[in-house]
């Protein structure tokens, strides 16, 4: 196999780590080109040193760069990942930048590279419409890196031109998966970064916790693989072996299962079609005894209904609420909020504003803006 290059949008955050490991593992098969994060200045450096690409950015500009590493091409500022990742001509991008800010990332890897590997969920939940037509239009295959959208991505290969029924996204119910509804309002930001199964950031797992990041995927799976949002349900499954499931129209359901670890995903988009393998766990069904399965619980957690209901409603509603959750979970963080506010700053925001058509990338941001604002006008207000 000849020598991919790959851009890592996202370095030194749980995804872009784990993917250099692939890239560790696989010295002649990819050549990590082109590094990008948003502030973590040291961890890059210390990337750059290990992996020596050509292209490397930082959003937040440092006080300098050292001496050692000034064989690359720097690029520093808002748009440096951008002008990075158009500047090293990679082959392939990974986009694994949390939030709307990844999606200027992909929207400009559509331009200049040959496949992008798609991590970054909201990308499609904001833009997926204009996204999957660009895509489209110029033949660029969209890999998706999300364990579970991998997975149904994997058990449509054996489809064979068969009509599927519908997609089965899995998902571990997060850190209060079993919590009562009014012990679930006050959360802390250290109980709810506890999950059970899955290493990521502080962002999605407060989205996994809440179950809005179960919302975004549906929204990613209807844009991915063009279904309707009836035909896509959820079901939680604490363990998170079964990554997501295919049912077809004989009543026959396609899953595909691993050890948590995301790797996996990772290495399938990196290598597709081909299997990287990278020391995986092995799965021991006598040692596992039993998989468990629930349906999810919409009134303890009401933002998986509402991300539903946006998708429904289409135009700038997933926009909106996907911003406002943004908002929502950075003040979290901050610990400017108790945890239940998160679905009523959401909520809030979708019934304030207006639900407008999606005709270009400038709409998106003008949805987005106002959402943030409404968003903030309910926090100043609580």
């Amino acid at each position: 196999m000849k020598t991919r290059t790959i851009a890592i949008l996202g370095a030194t955050g749980s995804i872009g780590t784990q993917a250099l490991d692939i890239v560790r593992r696989y010295p002649g098969q990819f050549r990590a080109d082109c590094l990008t994060a948003h502030s973590a200045s040291e961890k890059l450096f210390a990337l750059v040193r290990e992996f020596r690409p050509a292209v490397a950015a930082l959003a937040v500009e440092p006080a300098e760069i050292p001496e050692d590493l000034r064989f690359c091409q720097w690029f520093f500022g808002p748009d440096s990942t951008v002008r990075a990742l158009i500047a090293s001509k990679c082959q392939d991008a990974l986009c694994a930048i949390v939030g709307i800010a990844g999606l200027d990332a992909v929207w400009h890897a559509l331009d200049v590279c040959e496949r992008v590997l798609l991590a970054n969920k909201e990308a499609l939940v904001t833009g997926g419409d204009l996204v999957m037509k660009k895509a489209a239009e110029g033949g660029i295959p969209m890999l998706p890196v999300d364990s579970e959208h991998s997975a149904i991505f994997q058990c449509l290969q054996a489809r064979q031109g068969n009509p599927v029924k519908r997609l089965l996204l899995t998902c571990s119910g997060g850190a209060l998966r079993d919590w009562k509804r009014e012990a679930i309002y006050n959360a802390t930001v250290r109980d709810v970064l506890a999950h059970p199964t899955w290493n990521m950031g502080g962002k999605i797992t407060v989205d996994c916790a809440s179950m809005v990041n179960k919302g975004l995927e549906i929204i990613e799976a209807h844009h991915l693989f063009n279904m309707p949002a009836e035909k896509i349900d959820v079901v939680v499954h604490p363990q998170s072996v079964i990554h997501s499931m295919v049912e077809f129209e004989d009543g026959a359901v396609l899953a595909q299962l691993g050890m948590p670890d995301m790797r996996g995903p990772i290495g399938y988009a990196m290598g597709y079609p081909n299997r990287l393998p990278y020391d995986a766990r092995p799965l021991d069904f006598a040692a596992l005894g039993h998989l468990d399965f629930a349906a999810p619980d919409l009134d303890r957690f009401p933002c998986l209904g509402m991300a539903i209901e946006a998708l429904k409603a289409g135009g700038s509603a997933p926009v909106i609420l996907n911003g406002a959750n943004e908002v929502a979970v950075s003040a979290f963080l901050r610990e400017q909020i108790p945890f239940g506010r998160i679905s009523q700053i959401i909520d809030a925001a979708l019934q304030s504003v207006p639900v407008s058509p999606i005709a270009s990338i400038a709409d998106v941001y003008a949805a987005d803006a106002a959402a943030r604002e409404a968003a903030q006008q309910t926090i100043r207000r609580l």
